[in-house]
C-alpha cells in the first residue's frame, strides 16, 4: 500500500488520467502532430529539469536557468550576426553558460551564501547581460540544418531530436542519481549536510559541480530553444525557471533535499507539458497557463508538507485508541 501511495506514483498516474482526458475532450490531442509539439515545446525544460533535480535533491535550487538560456540566446545572435560559424559558436554560448553556473556555484559555496539568494540576484545580472550582448534586436536566419535538428523528429517517431537527447541524457542521469555513490552522496547532502561532510563527502566540491552542470545544461537549452523558434533575443525563455522547479517539485522532490525519484520528475515535466498543451488548444491564454503553472508549483510544495503533518497525527490517534482498548 505505501508503494502505491508514494507521490511519484500519484503523480505517473495522473499523467495517464490527464492523457486519457485529453484524448476523449479533443479529437486533435493524442495525433502524431500534436504529441510531436507538445514534446517539443516542453524540450527545454525536460533538459533543464535534469540538472535541476540534482540540485535540488542536494538542498540546493538555482533560479538563474531562465536567464542563463537568454544569456545563450544572446550569444549566439550577436556571433551570428557578427560572422562566426554556428560550429564556434555553439561552444562558445555553452561554455558561457558554464561559467555562469560557476559564479552560481561559487558564491554558494565558498561565501556560504543561500542559493536562493545568489540566484535570484544573478537571474537579473544575467539577463541584464543578454541585453548587454544583444539588446532588444532579434536575430534569425540560421543554418537550415542546426535548425532541422531543434525541430525535425526522429524519423518514424512523433519524438523530437531535443527529446531524444533528453531521453538518453535521462537515463544516464538515472543511472548516476540512484545507482552510483555519487547519487547517493548527493542524497546524502540533502538529508543532513553536516553529517555527510563528516562521512568525508567532499560537499562544497560536489554542490560546486551541480551548479555548472546547470548552468551549461541551461546554456545548451537557450542553443535548443534559438533554434527551434529560429530566432536570438535577449528575453528568450523568460519565467521557464518556474515551469521547472514546478516539474521537479510536482515529480516528488522534496525541496529541502534528500529525497525524489528521476522518475517522478520525468512524470512531472510529461504531465506540465500535456497541461499546457490541453490548454493551448482550448485557445486558454498564456496567462492562465502561468497561472495553472504557479498552481501546481503551489500544490507540489504544499501537498507533501501537509501530508508529513497528517502523519505524526494519524500515528497519535492510533496509539491512543490502541491504549484506550487496552486499558481495563
Amino acid at each position: 500500500m505505501a508503494k502505491v501511495l508514494r507521490w511519484d506514483v500519484m503523480v505517473g498516474v495522473l499523467l495517464i488520467v490527464v492523457f486519457g482526458y485529453g484524448s476523449l475532450t479533443s479529437p486533435s490531442f493524442a495525433t502524431a502532430g500534436n504529441l510531436s509539439f507538445a514534446l517539443s515545446d516542453l524540450g527545454e525544460i525536460a533538459l533543464i529539469a535534469l540538472a535541476m533535480t540534482m540540485l535540488v535533491v542536494a538542498a540546493e535550487v538555482d533560479l538563474s536557468v531562465a536567464s542563463v538560456l537568454g544569456l545563450s540566446s544572446a550569444l549566439v545572435g550577436s556571433l551570428w550576426d557578427a560572422g562566426l560559424a554556428i560550429e564556434t559558436i555553439i561552444p562558445i554560448a555553452v561554455l558561457a553558460g558554464a561559467l555562469c553556473g560557476l559564479v552560481n556555484g561559487l558564491l554558494v559555496t565558498r561565501l556560504g551564501l543561500p542559493s536562493l539568494a545568489v540566484t535570484i540576484g544573478t537571474l537579473a545580472l544575467y539577463r541584464g547581460l543578454a541585453y548587454v550582448v544583444l539588446g532588444d534586436r532579434a536575430v534569425a536566419q540560421f543554418p537550415p540544418q542546426f535548425v532541422s535538428l531543434a525541430v525535425d523528429d526522429v524519423p518514424g517517431t512523433p519524438i523530437p531530436y531535443p527529446v531524444a537527447l533528453f531521453v538518453l541524457l535521462a537515463a544516464i542521469v538515472g543511472v548516476v542519481l540512484h545507482a552510483t555513490g555519487f547519487g547517493r552522496s548527493l542524497y546524502a547532502i540533502g538529508a543532513q549536510e553536516q553529517a555527510a561532510f563528516f562521512a568525508g563527502i567532499r560537499v562544497k566540491r560536489i554542490k560546486l559541480l551541480l551548479f555548472v552542470v546547470s548552468g551549461t545544461v541551461a546554456a545548451f537549452a537557450g542553443v535548443v530553444f534559438t533554434l527551434r523558434y529560429g530566432s536570438a533575443r535577449a528575453d528568450n525563455g523568460l519565467g521557464i525557471e518556474l515551469a521547472v522547479i514546478a516539474a521537479v517539485l510536482l515529480g516528488g522532490v522534496d525541496f529541502d533535499g534528500g529525497k525524489g525519484t528521476l522518475g517522478g520528475v520525468i512524470a512531472g515535466v510529461l504531465l506540465i507539458g500535456l497541461l499546457r498543451n490541453l490548454l493551448m488548444l482550448g485557445d486558454v491564454s498564456t496567462e492562465i497557463q502561468s497561472i495553472v503553472t504557479g498552481l501546481l508549483l503551489i500544490v507540489s510544495v504544499l501537498t507533501p508538507r501537509l501530508v508529513s503533518l497528517a502523519k505524526p497525527a494519524a500515528l497519535l490517534r492510533a496509539t491512543s485508541r490502541a491504549n484506550l482498548k487496552g486499558s481495563p
